[in-house]
């Protein structure tokens, strides 16, 4: 069980997946050897390089080096550069990280790598940086089609600036050429409080380059033993778990032998076998043969691929297809596991199957590809699911040379050399770079192009222009430079069925979107839109309406004419306002296929006819297909009032309540699916977790409280709850048969007690708290 004590204003500590190197930090590591710990009295400059084979984790060791020492140092960056030959880019993305957030130097750095709001400050960093830098008059910081020459001295001045004076760790992951390196590490400003970079490599000659100093160290990456890849292998397939000696017998030691100790190799073998349980040892004996002929020759990098051949071929031809799509995204990028599958849907590589719906038959699809270590979760929801993935960088060289040798993906930018397109262009994502991709583009034919991804600038179009009358996914989401006469455009994409527009610049949805009468998803999630026009109801196929800020609660005015009834495929809605006005819409009684409804603001007055139709409509629906419910009541009246439903929502699996609720309502132990309930802190009592300790399905339990919400009503609230618990909350002995997640957040978090043989399963409390005010008999969690 893990326990997660931390001040709300402390930094975000990302948790490392390892695969075979858990001692990456311990007193043998490569930071130990090469004197590359902290700077102390005399301060140097330091480079310590990792090299070894694609998959035998050297970005493991790296990450677990820079999140373990990262504090230590005034600034810190990270940046991927792999095949890469555009320094300015490389340059702009370590700026963006260690420039300043604000005027104030000593304001907490945003890093990028540290979750979900890690990333979004990354790219808004990065658009602020490259405005600060470009010359006025040129905005887009081109000049006859390429980037100016001026750029690469006012990235390493901006540099100068920011490190000047400062301690700094730097982690430059994958780099292919020393002379990439000598480019990188020329621009590099010399700290008097000293430097660590940690360079990663597949080849000896970068990592000779990097040695030129005597603070400097390269540390070549082992491959692991037989009884660690026997342990890795055993745990990665599940096997180690599975009490059946049959099965264990089933599987003979040359799975993980010949993957020559190479973790990548020995984890997607796991899988391999994970996904093929039945297969007899006969059988197993012939595969490892066939992939490795010769058993007393060490696995090369072609050995890998090998590998990674046979188990790609292995998989279902419908997943197969869904795999290659991973290549769509940036190499090292975390992507939600939402938006890859609605992806899927609206491309149409996933259908109805076996009495599934679609959703459901892709996220099978998805946890299919992370049972076999093709994709690897990174963070998890509440609910237990994947909420983001990554792909490891040789699974996904593997995934775009394949996706390039099919012409079903073709990657213009980012950190591969993918050979042009000999005919048409289907799927596009341009992943950014410099001017010769934007040259390239103008030779290809994309007049097919039927899927289009920019991640960066919408300047890497050619003309500037998003004319793509075929395109059935856009997605354009963090990119910068959005203008409204882009908007214009994509009103003209007929057959759009995905639109993201997410972390855009966009403010306002023309009416003539109206026209796009295939549109399925629409997401301007973080944007600055604000209301939809009443032509969105003209869209009788859109599923998914996304928008408002989960973070900061602003929301999203519905259009009038919601209440023409037009709308009935509507899925989700997320992110809306309900407020009191003539042109408001709370009546929701004709969306029967709704599964999830999210109202980031809701302030209307008891005895209002929007306060009836909105109460008819959660008890309606609730009898039909919702499934998750999340209000944010500003005046709590609402919220007081669920209690007298006369019929329960008793479908729902994720119930959120915030605003000033005290007393629960007396259904909710009637919510026999229900696994994810977050609530107000106001609630948080004795007597409440006592009557939540019924709910036998829950996995997580979240109480939560905005410092911006702590006013003195509610502080009294808080007050009155503790005394009415003798001073400190009881979390029962019994109950909460299934709860993994227990979570508090507010500014103040009461006295809690845990006796013996409380919460049975919970892996994972976490506190975060400006004042602790006590935490009692926490050894009874163990």
């Amino acid at each position: 069980m893990k326990v997660g004590l931390r001040a709300l204003d402390s930094a975000k500590v990302g948790v490392l997946r390892d695969y075979g190197h858990n001692d990456a930090t311990h007193s043998s590591s490569p930071f130990r050897h090469s004197r590359m710990r902290t700077p102390g009295i005399r301060a140097h400059q330091a480079v310590l390089s990792i090299v070894g084979f694609g998959g035998v984790g050297k970005t493991t060791i790296a990450t677990a080096l820079y999140q373990a020492y990262g504090d230590q140092f005034d600034r810190r960056a990270t940046v991927t550069v792999s095949q890469s030959s555009d320094i300015d880019a490389i340059l702009l993305t370590i700026l963006s990280q260690v420039k300043p957030q604000s005027k104030d130097d000593n304001e907490e750095q945003c890093t990028g790598g540290g979750g979900p709001s890690g990333k979004k400050c990354l790219m808004a960093a990065i658009g602020t940086v490259w405005a600060s830098i470009m010359p006025k008059g040129d905005k887009d910081g081109e000049q006859q089609g390429g980037i100016t020459s001026q750029t690469t001295q006012d990235l390493k001045r901006h540099l100068e600036e920011y490190l000047n004076g400062k301690s700094y760790l730097l982690l430059v992951d994958d780099v292919w050429s020393a002379t990439m390196w000598e480019k990188i590490k020329n621009s590099l400003p010399t700290s008097k409080k000293g430097s660590r970079v940690i360079v990663t490599t597949r080849f000896q000659a970068v990592a000779s380059a990097c040695r030129r100093d005597s603070g400097d160290h390269i540390h070549k990456v082992v491959v692991l033993s037989d009884d660690k890849s026997k342990d890795l292998f055993m745990t990665e397939s599940g096997i180690s778990e599975d009490k059946s000696k049959e099965k264990k017998e089933k599987i003979p030691s040359k799975l993980w032998q010949m993957c020559g100790g190479l973790p990548l190799a020995i984890v997607i073998m796991a899988g391999h076998a994970a996904c093929n349980n039945d297969k007899l040892a006969t059988k197993w004996s012939e595969v490892c043969k066939a992939l490795v002929p010769d058993s007393g020759k060490a696995l090369g990098q072609d050995g890998v691929t090998r590998i990674l051949n046979h188990c790609y071929n292995d998989m279902p031809g419908e997943i197969r297809t869904c795999s290659l799509y991973l290549c769509i995204f940036r190499k090292g990028s975390k992507v939600s596991r939402k938006r890859l599958t609605r992806r899927w849907l609206a491309e149409g590589f996933v259908c109805e199957k076996d009495g599934l719906s679609a959703e459901d038959v892709a996220e099978a699809y998805f946890n299919h590809l992370v049972r076999r270590k093709i994709i690897r979760a990174v963070e998890h929801s509440s609910n237990g699911k994947v909420k983001s993935y990554q792909v490891h960088d040789m699974v996904l060289e593997y995934i775009v040379s394949k996706a390039s040798e099919e012409n079903f993906v073709t990657v213009v930018g980012g950190h591969w050399l993918m050979a042009p397109p000999s005919n048409k262009v289907r799927r596009l994502s341009l992943q950014g770079g410099d001017s010769k991709h934007k040259k390239t583009m103008e030779t290809m034919n994309l007049s097919h192009v039927r899927s289009l991804t920019i991640f960066g600038s919408l300047t890497q179009l050619p003309s500037n222009s998003l004319k793509f009358g075929i395109v059935q996914v856009l997605d354009l989401e963090g990119c910068q430079d959005f203008r409204q006469h882009h908007a214009k455009e994509i009103c003209k994409m007929l057959l759009l069925k995905y639109l993201s527009l997410r972390r855009t610049d966009i403010n306002k949805i023309p009416k003539k979107i109206g026209k796009l009468q295939y549109l399925e998803t629409l997401d301007i999630r973080e944007t600055n839109v604000t209301e939809l026009p009443n032509t969105i109801c003209q869209l009788e196929r859109v599923a998914n309406i996304l928008g408002g800020n989960k973070r900061t609660r602003k929301a999203l005015k519905l259009p009038e004419d919601l209440k023409k009834e037009t709308m009935k495929s509507l899925r989700i809605l997320s992110g809306i306002e309900i407020v009191e006005g003539p042109a408001t819409v709370a009546d929701f009684h004709h969306l029967t296929d709704l599964r999830k409804l999210t109202i980031y603001k809701l302030n209307i007055k008891k005895d209002n006819k929007l306060f009836e139709e909105l109460s008819s409509s959660i008890e309606y629906l609730g009898g039909y297909s919702l499934h998750t419910l999340v209000i944010d009541d500003e005046s709590s009246e609402f919220l007081k009032s669920l209690g007298a439903l006369s019929t329960p929502p008793k479908f729902l699996n994720a119930l959120e309540l915030s605003g000033k609720l005290v007393e629960l309502p007396g259904w909710i132990t009637e919510l026999e699916a229900l696994t994810k309930l977050t609530l107000s802190v106001t609630t948080l009592t004795t007597d409440a977790l006592k009557q939540l300790s019924k709910l036998k399905t829950l996995f997580s339990l979240t109480f939560s409280l905005n410092a911006a919400k702590l006013d003195p009503e509610t502080t009294a609230i808080i007050e009155e709850n503790k005394e009415h618990s003798d001073g400190e909350i009881i979390v029962p002995a019994s109950g909460f048969e299934n709860l993994k997640l227990l979570r508090i957040s507010a500014p103040s978090v009461p006295p809690l007690s845990f006796p013996e043989k409380v919460l049975p399963k919970l892996e994972r409390l976490e506190l975060r708290f400006s004042k602790l005010e006590g935490l009692y008999s926490l050894e009874n969690l163990a």
